[in-house]
């Protein structure tokens, strides 16, 4: 059918694309779509002596200041941003958001607390 249609077009690591079409009454209509690969940023948080630091929290911000993605790092380290546009970034690690717990010590007493640190999700 004649007509103005969109058409996306995606392929495992590329950025998707769509473009208008117009395709025309009985006759054969050709668009070449061309897909641009995704960046890929990767990187690996180290501690002060060079050990990498497990769980720990990476964001990665626009050059607008936007969150583009939030992840976690593996036991190595390691983090990975993927299909990614081209452009200026920000990355942001962080650890655990402080944990406060309201407690009463008797005197004589024992007290004990273990707090649990985890990133809110």
């Amino acid at each position: 059918m004649a007509g103005e249609y969109p058409l996306a077009a995606s392929a495992p690591a590329f950025r998707p694309a769509a473009l208008p079409v117009s395709v025309q009454a009985s006759r054969e209509t050709r668009q070449d779509v061309e897909l641009a690969g995704g960046a890929v940023l990767r990187g690996m948080v180290r501690a002060t002596g060079g050990r990498p630091v497990e769980d720990e929290r990476v964001t990665l911000l626009d050059a607008a200041g936007n969150v583009v993605d939030t992840l976690t790092t593996g036991p190595d380290g390691t983090f990975r941003f993927i299909d990614l546009s081209s452009g200026e970034y920000t990355v942001i690690a962080a650890g655990y958001p402080p944990v406060a717990t309201v407690l009463r010590v008797a005197d004589g007493g024992r007290t004990e607390r273990d707090p649990q640190l985890s990133h809110e999700d």
